[in-house]
């Protein structure tokens, strides 16, 4: 691929997606990063949509031995998507994937605490929302977060992605209503490799945007 076909970082990719995303602005949506990458480029997208910013916690549930690889997902809520055709081609136990889900719960619990502390999550009772992540490849943790953001009562649930092979925005699209990616390439091989910087996002910078998006209302330049 090109140097103009990767993004420069996060931040490039979340205002790239926020300049696609403008006709949702009349929407009036709410903006869910998805934690920890998504948040970066949420951000973005929440400002250029003067939308509120919140995070959605998930966590992807790696197979044994090759833990990138996804055999599902769980988030929020207690929501939990199994890739059966995955876990049987694979020979993953039920004692793997309960064992598997107990750590990454954990986890979760964790990234909660830490980044709702004094924080409610928004109300998405009746709401369009946008469900933002950094790049997806099997898609099990924007499934995760379509069913957490259903559950709590959105209206509309959309997908955007600055990247994700098209095999996942198809499945995808047969769940949200519209499903968003700036590249779509069809010799995806990682979500890292469409990034010249995908240094791993920290809590303290999900923790720091969202309070800077919560001290900026939406309209207001958070520069």
């Amino acid at each position: 691929m090109s140097s103009r076909q990767r993004f420069r970082d996060r931040r490039d990719a979340g205002q790239q997606l926020g300049e696609r995303l403008s006709h949702l602005r009349t929407e009036q949506p709410i903006v869910l990063g998805l934690a920890r990458g998504g948040v970066p480029v949420a951000f973005e997208v929440a400002r250029a949509l003067a939308s509120p910013l919140d995070v959605l916690v998930v966590r992807k549930l790696g197979v044994p031995l090759h833990p990138e690889l996804a055999f599902g997902a769980i988030g929020e809520e207690n929501v939990r998507v199994l890739d059966v055709e995955t876990i049987q081609r694979l020979g993953i136990t039920r004692e793997m994937v309960e064992a598997t889900v107990v750590r990454e719960r954990i986890e979760l619990t964790r990234r909660v605490a830490r980044y709702r502390s004094n924080r409610t999550a928004l109300d998405l009772l009746g709401r369009t929302v946008i469900a933002v992540d950094d790049g997806l490849a099997t898609g099990a943790t924007a499934r995760v977060a379509l069913e957490i953001a259903r559950t709590r009562g959105a209206k509309n649930v959309i997908v955007a992605i600055p990247v994700s092979p098209p095999e996942t925005i198809g499945a995808l699209k047969r769940l949200a209503i519209e499903v968003i990616s700036l590249r779509v390439p069809s010799g995806f091989r990682a979500v890292g490799e469409w990034y010249d910087d995908f240094t791993q996002t920290t809590d303290d910078e999900v923790t720091s945007l969202l309070r800077r998006s919560s001290l900026n209302p939406p309209g207001r330049d958070t520069d």
